[in-house]
């Protein structure tokens, strides 16, 4: 089965995407049917974040084939878009740390009102739609766990007051508004205590057993295994094949020593940079500044102007 009302399947086979300083990813392969829970691990500049971008059509990968709810990629990027969303991607779907939660709310609701629905939707009564945005507004919350009277103002509360728990729980609720069927999480885990990972995580569970497709990005699976009933996926980024073995060197011709005091540290020749570190990169979306500003260390959003000239803007 392709899809569900609330999921979708998705599968990849010898999926690559290169950018110009080398491959972000490569040789992924993975199977995961509707409502299932995928976890992308892998260090930070392995290709992480671009993984989810492809999947979700906001990168053009190179090699390979893959499907979202049955809809090819790259061919039918556009279409994979309409059915996902992403949630707390750096570069691409942050939150306006100048914004309150409500604003926030209210800006995804109008957008969705907007353009998430049909002409004859728009010329309903104006307390139809409102009650309409209202409840899709509030479902939203409650999937995510997230109540607004429990922030230290309300819906008032700026974002750069939230946690850290409460941003991505945010995020993910203004990503729930136009009910996606695959649904896509960047940094997962990323400056969680052990007890607010085990949240996070039972959060994304919990959409998942709702029907929607979850696919996460995380240094770490989720703790605890699969569980009863459960559909884990695990995908690992970053496995590069070993170097090949340098060849023998020649005989060289002896080198009279000289009287130069200090030793000199020898340059190694092949360089030590990996051209595909640096070509992990965010791509298309609405980008704003960070909440909490970009984590130290992450570099799969780094270059996003570099890997657009290469694989080119959906």
């Amino acid at each position: 089965m392709d899809s569900t009302p609330h999921g979708a399947a998705v599968t990849a086979a010898g999926f690559g995407l290169k950018g110009p300083r080398g491959w972000a990813f490569r040789n992924i392969d993975l199977t995961a049917g509707p409502g299932s829970l995928i976890a992308v691990q892998g260090p930070s500049g392995s290709g992480r974040t671009c993984l989810l971008l492809a999947l979700t059509g906001r990168m053009k990968p190179a090699e390979g084939t893959a499907e979202v709810g049955g809809l090819p990629l790259p061919k039918k990027m556009a279409a994979v878009r309409a059915v996902s969303a992403l949630a707390h991607v750096p570069g691409v779907a942050e939150l306006d740390p100048a914004l309150t939660v409500g604003e926030h709310l209210r800006e995804r609701a109008l957008l969705q009102g907007r353009f998430g629905g049909s002409l004859r939707a728009l010329l309903r009564p104006r307390r139809e739609r409102r009650a309409e945005a209202r409840a899709l507004v509030d479902g939203a919350l409650d999937a995510a766990g997230l109540d607004p009277e429990s922030l230290p103002k309300g819906i008032r509360t700026s974002v750069r007051d939230l946690e850290r728990l409460e941003a991505l729980r945010l995020s993910v609720a203004l990503a729930l508004v136009g009910g996606p069927r695959l649904l896509a999480v960047d940094d997962t885990d990323l400056k969680l205590s052990d007890e607010e990972r085990a949240a996070a995580w039972a959060m994304l569970r919990g959409l998942a057993a709702a029907g929607t497709t979850v696919l996460a990005v995380c240094s770490e699976p989720p703790e605890g295994g699969k569980a009863p009933g459960e559909e884990l996926v695990l995908v690992r980024t970053g496995d590069r094949p070993a170097p090949a073995p340098e060849k023998a060197a020649g005989p060289t011709t002896p080198v009279a020593p000289t009287d130069t005091a200090d030793p000199i540290e020898p340059i190694d020749p092949a360089g030590t940079a990996d051209p595909t570190d640096a070509a992990d990169t965010a791509v298309e979306g609405d980008s704003r500044p960070a909440a909490d500003g970009r984590a130290e260390g992450h570099d799969d959003e780094e270059g996003a102007v570099d890997a657009f000239a290469e694989t080119g803007r959906a």
